[in-house]
């Protein structure tokens, strides 16, 4: 792949990435990009987006509706998994070395190797149960 080039946008972006440790869709982030005053486009934050999640900057998640969210990715290059509050988008790097090890086990019984595998954990965080912002 090949470097993208640092414009204004772009910086914008990855600026914002960086004082945010929620998940959000690209809407979400354009609209915190537009509520601060940047007249980045949202096509731009989409593309911006998808290229640091492809280089492996970002870490995305699917909510429940299908759509994707990003973060910055906090762990680097360590594969981990996500604890992620359906209500804030608040998410922790969880690590599950029992889940890791039962992959393995189940690939290799039945004969594959080479897996790849994404786990995510969705929950109520404390701080939105104690708000009472998980009742129906």
């Amino acid at each position: 792949m090949t470097a993208q080039r640092m414009t204004k946008q772009r910086a914008a972006v990855l600026e914002l990435l960086d004082t945010h440790s929620e998940f959000r869709s690209a809407q979400a982030w354009h609209d915190t990009l537009r509520h601060d005053g940047s007249s980045v486009g949202l096509a731009t934050v989409y593309r911006t987006l998808q290229s640091l999640a492809e280089a492996g900057d970002l870490d995305t998640v699917v909510s429940d509706s299908g759509e994707t969210l990003y973060r910055r990715c906090e762990a680097g290059e360590q594969h981990h998994h996500h604890l992620r509050c359906r209500v804030c988008g608040r998410a922790e790097d969880i690590d599950v070395p029992e889940f890791e090890a039962w992959a393995d086990r189940v690939a290799r019984s039945h004969g594959y190797s080479l897996i790849d595998h994404t786990v995510e954990l969705t929950g109520v965080c404390a701080e939105c149960h104690a708000r009472g912002a998980d009742a129906p």
